[in-house]
């Protein structure tokens, strides 16, 4: 809701832009208050690999959220957002070898099923 409101009459991209800094100042001070600061030096390729790549779809998912929010009405487009979820399920068990349970099956589905409900009615 805060997003719609706050990309009302401006550019989504600027609108992206201004919450990644929010974003980033935010963290910083929880990293500073918790005294958690590291040299990024000391930190693996692969997690320098993975969390580039993750910031990635990160900033382009939010790019298009922020203009489908400016295009649509918010209650049809959070709950496509939210298919990511099912997705991320998907990937979890193909790509990470995680074990399927009977609560993950169906709370994916019904995930699944409310958006597409959602976003076709």
């Amino acid at each position: 809701m805060f997003g719609k409101l706050g990309v009302a009459g401006i550019n989504s991209n600027l609108a992206t832009f201004i919450r990644t800094i929010v974003i980033l100042l935010v963290t910083a001070g929880i990293l500073s208050l918790r005294h958690e600061w590291s040299k990024p030096s000391g930190l693996p390729l692969n997690s320098w690999v993975f969390l580039v790549l993750s910031g990635i779809a990160t900033g382009l998912s939010w790019l298009c959220y922020y203009r489908a929010l400016q295009l649509g009405p918010v209650s049809k487009v959070a709950p496509i957002d939210k298919f990511s979820v099912a997705l991320a399920i998907v990937f979890g068990l193909v790509f990470l070898g995680e074990q399927l349970s009977w609560s993950l099956a169906i709370g994916g589905a019904l995930i699944l099923a409310g958006a597409i409900v959602i976003a076709v009615f």
